[in-house]
């Protein structure tokens, strides 16, 4: 076997995976969307009620992916599932997206939001912030480059760093805050009739803020017992996030009270520099840069496994279906991911990028949860094998999260119709690419099998 071509080694620990879950899930989303939340619903009682309900969501996601995982606990995690069940067009698509915007402009947006906060934490002048951007980028391909534990390591500990400052934000809030003083704000309820209405609107940030748990899912083949590993990592990951998301809430309800809350640009700046003064502003401000820091390195490890499995199928340069022959990781699949994600970052296009395909993430999730109704039919059918680990309330949870993912993407394409045009325009040239690829990749097959048929040689 050539050695360049051999497989994934299995070094990502249960741990490990955990921490995977909870850092592709908390980035910067918790410090501040709680505001946009209370301003949609007004009340504690809602605002609280709808951060528990967007984590129901994600637990049932959490249950469906961990099924899937077990059920092909391989690397590309979403691609791997929509190419078994609905074909490789699909699949190709969702690679297609996630490599030229999804994640790559992700990392590009994350990375310059790290740039920031750590320009205001250091006092550095603007003139360093894409320079740290671009290094930041740098710095973690090439952590991830010399192998999945390094860039694991490196997740636990920023993992763990970012867990510790939502700590002390929460302990404060709960030793130190008055919440009869934050009570007696004056807060905006929403009007009865239209309560529903303000629950779904809140519902929009909550659930793209639960959103990142599924990435786990593309490095699946490098976990130890994967089948094991994986449903376990997912469940405890999610519930571990739904507990930090609830409690922050608490924290800045009890200090800012729910009008405080919803007028607020920065809320866990505001309820810490509140409670500590500047010392507690500067201490969330460096809380923030460590979790985008952790947050950047998830995407820049995990993502590439998916342009890895998309060219191992030959729908893509087969240069980026090799693996290191040391490292075993995807090195030509980071290198292609950090140059385009450093283009994006020096040319400024990301944010536009993204806007046009904010959808497609849930519109992803959506569809991926489709696919269990396609493998436990093919079980009832003996065509797979039945797995231990299965989805508590199938199919009537899994509707459910569907139903969510589909709220989240109507939500998308309503309120800016334009953008999710050019989104689906932008999805939509994926196709003639990998109709050339299928082509390409057919005369390739011919032309090997053609010489073997007639006997071969000359």
């Amino acid at each position: 076997m050539d050695a360049s071509r051999q497989g994934y080694v299995r070094r990502v620990g249960l741990f490990s995976g955990v921490m995977l879950v909870i850092g592709g899930i908390i980035g910067s989303g918790i410090f501040l969307n709680p505001a946009i939340v209370a301003q949609r619903v007004g009340t504690p009682g809602l605002t609280l009620g709808v951060w528990a309900l967007g984590g129901g969501v994600a637990l049932i996601g959490a249950f469906v992916y961990g099924e899937l995982g077990q059920r092909i606990p391989k690397a590309g995690g979403s691609y791997v599932y929509l190419r078994d069940a609905f074909g490789p067009l699909p699949a190709f698509l969702n690679a297609w997206g996630l490599m030229w915007v999804i994640a790559t402009g992700a990392i590009a947006a994350v990375a310059v939001t790290f740039a920031h906060y750590t320009l205001a934490l250091t006092g550095l002048g603007a003139g360093f912030r894409l320079p740290l951007a671009v290094g930041a980028i740098v710095l973690l391909t090439g952590i991830n480059w010399v192998g999945v534990r390094p860039g694991a390591l490196t997740q636990n500990v920023f993992t763990v760093l970012k867990l510790l400052a939502l700590a002390v934000l929460v302990g404060a809030g709960l030793l130190l805050a008055d919440p009869l003083a934050a009570r007696s704000l004056p807060t905006t309820p929403a009007a009865p009739g239209s309560i529903v209405l303000a629950v779904g609107a809140a519902l929009v940030p909550v659930l793209f803020s639960y959103g990142g748990w599924q990435q786990t899912n593309f490095v699946a083949e490098e976990l130890v017992a994967p089948e094991r590993n994986l449903p376990r990592a997912l469940l405890l990951g999610v519930i571990g996030v739904v507990t930090v998301y609830l409690l922050a809430n608490v924290t800045y309800l009890r200090t800012l009270g729910p009008a405080g809350l919803a007028a607020s640009s920065a809320p866990a700046a505001d309820a810490l520099g509140q409670l500590l003064g500047p010392v507690g502003r500067s201490f969330i401000t460096a809380g923030v840069a460590l979790s985008t820091f952790g947050f950047l390195n998830l995407v820049i490890l995990v993502s590439p496994r998916v342009y890895h499995a998309m060219a191992a199928d030959g729908l893509f340069f087969p240069r980026l279906a090799r693996l290191h022959p040391r490292f075993h990781t995807p090195t030509a699949a980071l290198s292609f991911q950090a140059a385009w994600a450093i283009l994006l970052t020096c040319t400024g296009t990301y944010g536009e990028l993204l806007d046009a395909v904010v959808f497609a993430d849930w519109l992803v999730f959506g569809s991926t949860a489709a696919t269990l109704f396609v493998y436990r039919a093919r079980e009832r059918r003996g065509l797979v094998p039945r797995v231990g680990y299965r989805v508590p309330g199938h199919p009537f949870t899994t509707l459910l999260f569907i139903a969510a993912a589909g709220y989240v993407v109507v939500g998308a394409v309503v309120s800016n119709p334009m953008n999710a045009l050019r989104g689906a325009v932008l999805m939509a040239t994926g196709v003639p690419v990998y109709l050339f690829w299928r082509r390409r990749g057919a005369r390739a097959e011919s032309v090997t099998v053609g010489p073997d048929v007639v006997g071969g040689g000359s």
